[in-house]
């Protein structure tokens, strides 16, 4: 996570979001996808086998950066400081800190440091944000029970 995010200008937003609606339909149909990048203005062009994974991660970053969003790629392997998981998390440093306390990520310690996979990172936020939707949903049956609109 030490490369410098760059949020996508107007001209890359538009650039993505043409060719994501481009290549979105391409998507549809779960096989590896053999794509011919030929650069503008160039007559050669190279011819790559995709696996759709790839494929489609390809497709996620374009479109959050039509968004305007900036985009960082972390392998789930990766350790991270507690800085660089509360970043992930948009959480403070002592909250999270709070939460390794807690035991609610599981963190290893080199030296007098914490380091965190970014798995578990991820793995705690699904569980997070499972457990916020729950708990919306429950808010949500308990106002259309008392006739509150929602």
């Amino acid at each position: 996570m030490s490369a410098a995010v760059r949020v996508p200008g107007p001209k890359a937003a538009e650039q993505a979001q043409a060719a994501v609606r481009a290549l979105s339909g391409l998507l549809k149909k779960k096989a590896p996808r053999t794509l011919r990048i030929q650069p503008e203005g160039g007559k050669e062009h190279v011819t790559v086998t995709v696996p759709i994974e790839a494929f489609a991660l390809f497709l996620e970053i374009l479109a959050q950066m039509a968004n305007g969003n900036a985009v960082s790629i972390v392998s789930v392997q990766a350790e991270l400081t507690t800085q660089q998981a509360a970043e992930l998390l948009n959480v403070s440093r002592p909250f999270l800190v709070g939460l390794l306390e807690e035991k609610k990520i599981p963190y290893r310690t080199v030296g007098t440091h914490r380091r965190l996979m970014v798995s578990d990172i991820l793995a705690y936020k699904d569980r997070d944000s499972a457990y916020r939707r729950k708990i919306a949903d429950d808010l949500a049956g308990e106002a259309q029970k008392h006739g509150l609109g929602y």
